[in-house]
């Protein structure tokens, strides 16, 4: 099987947009105060911010479980997408050029991340639909059937042909 590197083929600033509506719907704002209001302060693949009103330092990853990470957004997007489709945690290190026991550490955050946001509430619905895929496909075939001479005694050789 071959691994192909797709962090190269993808644009970074779209995946830094895209991780930002994500992360923070309502906008990166400031941890600390929450304020809106920031200025550059250092450039990178993520760029860093100081707050106007707190001088608070952030990243779109502040606050999050990829924080202390220096991977790339298009690598984060990319473990996203393959932690979300099932994709082994050994496959993706590959693909993605990261340390096997890095990426374990950062699959486990995210699953964590999502068990603590799962509703604890059941449905409000009491109806739901069930899909047919799993319907009954016809009736088993019976058992084949057995012979009516009876068997033969222990040491005989039973009637019929021989094959010499």
């Amino acid at each position: 099987m071959i691994d192909f590197p797709l962090d190269g083929l993808l644009d970074e600033q779209a995946c830094l947009r895209w991780l930002e509506q994500h992360l923070h719907p309502g906008g990166l704002r400031c941890p600390r105060c929450g304020g809106a209001e920031r200025r550059l302060a250092r450039r990178r693949t993520i760029p860093a911010y100081r707050c106007k009103g707190c001088d608070r330092y952030y990243t779109a990853l502040t606050g999050t479980v990829f924080e202390k990470t220096q991977q790339s957004p298009s690598k984060i997007v990319l473990m996203l997408r393959g932690i979300a489709k099932g994709e082994p945690t050994a496959r993706l290190a590959r693909e993605l050029n990261i340390c096997r026991k890095q990426m374990h550490t950062l699959r486990h955050r995210v699953q964590d991340n999502l068990y603590e946001t799962l509703p604890t509430h059941a449905l409000e619905e009491p109806a739901f639909e069930a899909d047919e895929l799993y319907q009954n496909a016809g009736e088993k075939r019976s058992a084949p059937p057995r012979s009516r001479r009876p068997a033969p005694a222990p040491g005989e050789q039973a009637p019929g042909a021989r094959h010499v």
